[in-house]
């Protein structure tokens, strides 16, 4: 067989040269095609300004995210309690365990939790308060679970100890004649 030349054949703007080294990738470039759409070289400032509108959307966004991100716990807290009842097990102890010390310790890290967007808008106070409000109730939610499970001292017989018990003047039961 002989040998044959390979030609060049013109190229359009986006291609790339296969029949070269396979290392470098050639792009031919010519003025006379017009680009693909959404690329506009002659408007690149505006393109950059763009960005840094949009950048700062994203920080505020993710700002709201981080500040109501307690109230988002709310529903799955109230579940929680729900599923653990009200008995004095080490499963419903331990719920209403971390159910107290997740907002605590989020309250404790309120200031490095928002160090990163501190300077970046003009909200940051009014979302610190959201975040807060929202911490504190998820405290007030533990509060009551472990009010309702009797672990509260809120009798004055559980302080001091010549106070009497209060005594129950009916007992309630299932609906079973024994």
């Amino acid at each position: 067989m002989a040998n044959r030349s390979i030609s060049k054949r013109p190229t359009n703007k986006w291609s790339i040269d296969l029949t070269s080294r396979p290392r470098y990738i050639q792009f031919v470039q010519h003025s006379d095609l017009p680009s693909p759409p959404g690329f506009k070289r002659e408007n690149q400032s505006q393109h950059v300004e763009s960005r840094e509108a949009n950048s700062t959307h994203l920080v505020a966004k993710k700002s709201w995210d981080i500040a109501l991100g307690p109230f988002k716990q709310i529903p799955m807290n109230l579940f929680i309690m729900y599923m653990a009842g009200n008995s004095i097990s080490i499963f419903p102890i331990m719920m209403v365990g971390m159910m107290f010390l997740r907002p605590v310790k989020a309250l404790l890290a309120i200031k490095s939790t928002f160090v990163s967007i501190e300077g970046e808008h003009d909200n940051a106070m009014q979302q610190k308060f959201f975040y807060l409000l929202g911490n504190l109730s998820l405290v007030a939610l533990a509060l009551y679970k472990c009010h309702s499970m009797g672990l509260l001292p809120t009798a004055t017989s559980d302080w001091l100890a010549f106070m009497e018990h209060k005594a129950r003047l009916e007992f309630s039961g299932g609906g079973f004649i024994l």
